[in-house]
């Protein structure tokens, strides 16, 4: 059983202003090609379609572009919601896809029965988990102890009934703990959304949504395949591509990855102003790029970006790392690394205030944070 993964497509995201639809629509092309060439048994896509929950026209216009020419190739698609999503736009029509053979996970009911595939060493399972919190599995599990991510999938997963002697695929979104993030994922402050990787060890693949840079948690089955484009400057010495995961008979997985090439790559420059414009220090392939430049001279460059812009098109992002910056840079830092959000907010009040919280705003942010985690979309 052959399974190309992917996730995290964000269509409709801009990034730095830019529209990254042109990009979205050459890459989705390219997935495509992929498909066609290593005719897998399945496509799998762990989440977050869109960037928004109300994405605008064109990138659910470019996702149903994408579903109608899966259908075409003939292979099964099996998508699901994740953090960026609304489960009841991804949802929207999935029952009368199904008999395409495309398969776009429901609103998590409590209830997650697997489609079974075939080939010629027998069934597959493939089960699909949208992005839940604790809120949305504890309604249907009120007996259940459920007041973190961790139990929350725990107790979905407990309740999928998988058979371990069979062979079996989850498609999921969430953050296992140790995964390496990037700043363009959505961050839960003092890593309230981990979950523990061994919850997916009974799977014979778990192709996971989420984190955009491709890596193995835990052990090579449980996987990130990535994003399939960089949304951020932090993701810009990663290679982008598409993993493909054989499940051949149980306990046997072989992996491996597919390079994809977007139309304009994005990388970070750092110099002086007159060295990064320089003929001869960039080409006129690279200068299209999407690019972060951080100026290095000491007095700050007139109109410096739109001067950089004539050498560099598609410049996102210009900083100066001098003396100044690294003096303001050291009053203005926060700690925010394993610490909850209601120490981080103190710290934040204290700085700007010059004085502590009370007992009472404490408290209030503390009910704050609480109604905020339980309703957040």
């Amino acid at each position: 059983m052959k399974l190309l993964h992917i996730s995290d497509l964000h269509l409709g995201k801009r990034v730095n202003e830019f529209s990254m639809l042109e990009e979205q629509a050459h890459i989705l092309t390219q997935i495509l090609n992929i498909a066609a060439e290593e005719r897998p048994d399945a496509i799998a896509v762990a989440g977050d379609i869109y960037d928004k929950q109300i994405p605008p026209a064109e990138a659910v216009q470019l996702f149903d572009d994408f579903l109608v020419r899966t259908a075409e190739l003939n292979i099964p698609l099996f998508a699901v919601s994740g953090n960026h999503d609304s489960p009841e736009r991804v949802s929207f029509g999935a029952r009368l896809m199904t008999p395409c053979g495309i398969y776009l996970s429901q609103v998590y009911s409590g209830v997650s029965a697997p489609v079974t595939l075939t080939d010629d060493l027998g069934t597959v399972n493939i089960f699909m988990l949208p992005f839940v919190r604790p809120s949305s599995v504890r309604r249907f599990f009120p007996d259940e102890k459920i007041d973190t991510y961790d139990e929350a999938v725990r107790t979905a997963v407990k309740n999928m009934q998988v058979d371990t002697s069979q062979r079996n695929i989850i498609i999921a979104h969430q953050f296992v703990t140790g995964a390496v993030r990037c700043d363009s994922e959505t961050v839960s402050v003092g890593g309230l959304d981990d979950i523990g990787a061994d919850i997916f060890d009974i799977f014979d693949y778990a192709a996971l949504g989420h984190i955009h840079g491709a890596q193995n948690v835990s052990r090579p089955e449980t996987r990130y395949c990535g994003t399939p484009l960089k949304y951020s400057f932090s993701e810009a010495k990663q290679e982008k591509s598409v993993t493909i995961a054989v499940i051949r008979e149980k306990g046997r997985v072989e992996i491996r990855t597919v390079p994809l090439s977007p139309i304009h790559d994005m990388r970070e420059i750092r110099g002086e102003y007159m060295e990064v414009t320089r003929r001869g220090f960039y080409t006129d392939e690279n200068r299209f790029d999407y690019v972060h430049i951080t100026l290095t001279d000491e007095n700050d460059i007139p109109n410096a970006m739109g001067k950089l812009r004539t050498v560099y098109p598609n410049i996102m992002k210009l900083d100066y790392d001098n003396l100044r910056t690294k003096k303001s840079d050291a009053i203005s830092e926060l700690t925010v690394e394993n610490r909850s959000p209601e120490d981080i907010f103190a710290e934040f009040y204290q700085k700007t205030n010059n004085a502590p919280m009370s007992d009472i705003q404490r408290e209030y942010i503390s009910e704050a944070v609480k109604e905020l985690w339980n309703e957040q979309p």
